[in-house]
């Protein structure tokens, strides 16, 4: 496999005809090799269009997601970012290349060290890697962007709370088969939400579920 031929045609024939139009994203998922964040069993696949399989039940998104979803948080080199559910660190490491400095999260201890030693091979430093438990974490500070890379049945009222003012977060929200790309942008005490696509992704682990999803 010819990798950068192959990494330019996921670009222009998968995730540009989802109008995934930023120069800069495009330039980070050229830049960010990605098929070295994939399992070494799937490096075959690390350009398909296909969720990849990682450890502890997780998977790498699809290409054209992980594109939509860094357009959609406008991201800009001040931005300080959270990132919750690392997975392979791919999108991390993409986030890392558009933003400041980025901290992610991660539930699995085995997760969170495959994604270190990746972005240490591609030498992308501003990040800090964590293995914390999304239900019970606390960031003692705030953010200027936050991604879920999994979805969670509603808000979390204490997401808004980690933003700084005019802090954006984009999550999927919602259970399968009818969950939705959210933006939630906080002004003050106050926060606005948009809808901006459908999608299906592995729910994070561990979630309060709303009386509605309870049986």
């Amino acid at each position: 496999m010819n990798m950068e031929s192959t990494r330019e045609w996921m670009i222009n024939h998968q995730i540009r005809p989802w109008n995934v139009i930023n120069p800069l994203v495009l330039d980070a998922l050229g830049q960010v090799k990605r098929e070295e964040f994939v399992p070494e069993a799937y490096r075959g696949l690390a350009f398909a269009d296909t969720e990849i399989p990682l450890p502890q039940g997780q998977n790498m998104l699809k290409p054209v997601l992980e594109g939509r979803l860094l357009q959609v948080l406008e991201l800009a080199d001040e931005h300080t970012v959270l990132v919750v559910g690392t997975g392979s660190g791919y999108l991390t490491a993409c986030i890392a290349t558009l933003a400041g400095q980025v901290t992610a999260i991660d539930r699995y201890e085995e997760l969170t060290n495959h994604a270190q030693t990746a972005l240490a091979l591609s030498k992308i430093g501003n990040t800090e890697l964590l293995t914390a438990d999304f239900a019970a974490f606390q960031p003692g500070r705030q953010f200027d962007r936050i991604l879920l890379t999994g979805a969670i049945p509603a808000l979390d009222e204490r997401l808004p709370e980690w933003l700084n003012e005019d802090g954006l977060l984009i999550a999927p929200i919602g259970a399968a088969p009818s969950m939705e790309v959210e933006a939630v942008r906080r002004s003050g005490d106050q926060y606005s939400r948009t809808r901006l696509f459908e999608t299906v992704v592995t729910p994070l682990e561990n979630v309060a579920q709303p009386a509605s999803f309870v049986f």
